[in-house]
């Protein structure tokens, strides 16, 4: 923080400005926000392309209602993975976001599809397993090696 004092008309004001280690704490926040942001949207994005080609392989229909139906348990296990993760605090980072992402999702959410009176063959909860590991581990594992090439060649 810079500070400066200020006579005007006889009286002194303090003038309180942002210094550099306020606007680099601020810049780091953003990004922060920024990646929790974009970890959301791509586990969301994950767990909802593992709902859509399972509904088309089985030619459940592609209706958003139907959609919805199948996706809200994962969804919802999902958010309770990030949760108790607290993925907020690094969401590119494999452990503990992408590990509570995908036990959420697949432990959580097939609970919940439990509860919800839907069905969870062995053969589903292996294969929802695997897809959904696959891509919610899988697109943190991409964004390292990605960022790990790019600092190598700065």
């Amino acid at each position: 923080m810079c500070s400066e004092h200020i006579r005007i008309s006889g009286t002194t004001r303090h003038i309180t400005r942002a210094g550099p280690d306020r606007a680099a704490s601020r810049v780091a926040s953003l990004g922060r926000m920024r990646s929790a942001i974009a970890g959301l949207i791509l586990d969301v994005a994950s767990v909802l392309a593992f709902v859509a080609i399972g509904r088309h392989t089985h030619n459940d229909g592609d209706s958003l209602a139907g959609l919805w139906h199948t996706a809200w348990p994962f969804l919802a296990g999902l958010a309770i993975g990030l949760a108790a993760s607290r993925a907020w605090r690094a969401p590119l980072a494999l452990v503990p976001a992408g590990l509570g992402a995908w036990l959420g999702a697949a432990g959580a959410g097939m609970v919940l599809r439990v509860v919800a009176g839907q069905g969870t063959a062995l053969a589903f909860i292996a294969v929802a397993a695997g897809f959904l590991a696959l891509f919610l581990l899988g697109w943190r594992i991409v964004v390292r090696i990605v960022g790990t090439r790019l600092r190598a060649a700065l």
